[in-house]
């Protein structure tokens, strides 16, 4: 796992933008890594899996038990909104979910029947948790209780799990966003990982910064990874070619016909060879 870090003052920025969209700081969450994961590359189509209480019905609230469930949060991106407009529709879509928390994950597998894999997790492959809610105290008489330590690492159960956690300082006000990313190591490397948390943060503190942003606007790359695709100082551009790579090959035949042009092992072919051949083919065509 690696951690993730967003500062105190983005944090605070986050908890009014949250007010604003009346939406809550996990919906935050779920619509940065929606934008994180379509800028990546995942599409307009975006499903995050997350755990759920499970005890939407008062009449649980005096009842012991494990109620959780996953639910699935599909998130559409598609059109170039604002954040601000992606946080009200994934506001919409979550509280569509909440309502039907009671439908047990299986039961959609089964219903909806995907293609099934042993190296994946059907429905969706990225987990989303965010936890805000204080230590529970216990007081029971004539017994201590604390914490116990959870141990190493888990095993992932899923390509990437994140987990943010919302800190507070004594007045209970927002400290920052900590947490991290679990990852399956059959998939990523660590380096890709920390990339991956790296960009995260930039995108809650962008989003921070200015709501209204459009998604296409906001940018996921560090100065050294933008100067490594666009062509920095240190990776010069190639002046420019005129012409079409026939056009290419057929000034190479004329101006230098015995140059080497490709090879395959023991096997060397000129220009003017390589010409020839092709030449052929394309009359065999």
């Amino acid at each position: 796992s690696v951690r993730v870090r967003v500062g105190a003052e983005a944090h605070a920025r986050l908890v009014e933008v949250a007010g604003r969209g009346r939406a809550t700081m996990f919906m935050v969450a779920h619509a940065a890594m929606a934008v994180l994961l379509s800028r990546m590359g995942a599409g307009d189509d975006i499903p995050i899996g997350t755990a759920i209480a499970g005890r939407g019905d008062a009449a649980l609230d005096d009842l012991a038990g494990f109620f959780v469930n996953t639910l699935v949060l599909r998130t559409d991106v598609s059109g170039d909104p604002s954040f601000a407009e992606l946080l009200g529709r994934v506001r919409e879509a979550d509280l569509s979910a909440y309502a039907h928390q009671d439908v047990p994950f299986e039961r959609l597998v089964d219903a909806l029947s995907p293609a099934r894999s042993l190296t994946r997790n059907p429905l969706f492959q990225v987990m989303l948790a965010l936890q805000n809610l204080p230590s529970a105290q216990w007081e029971l008489p004539g017994l201590e209780v604390g914490a116990l330590d959870a141990g190493p690492e888990p095993a992932a159960r899923f390509d990437l799990s994140v987990t943010l956690v919302e800190e507070r300082d004594a007045e209970g006000a927002p400290a920052g966003i900590g947490g991290g990313i679990l990852y399956a190591t059959d998939l990523f490397d660590e380096a890709t990982v920390e990339a991956l948390a790296d960009r995260l943060a930039r995108v809650l503190e962008q989003v921070a910064a200015d709501p209204d942003v459009r998604l296409s606007q906001i940018d996921v790359l560090d100065d050294a990874e933008r100067a490594l695709v666009t062509g920095g100082p240190s990776h010069p551009r190639l002046p420019d070619a005129s012409g079409s790579i026939l056009d290419l090959l057929s000034a190479r035949v004329g101006g230098a016909p015995g140059v080497a042009a490709v090879g395959c092992g023991a096997d060397v072919l000129s220009y003017g060879e390589l010409e020839e051949r092709s030449n052929r083919l394309a009359r065999y065509l």
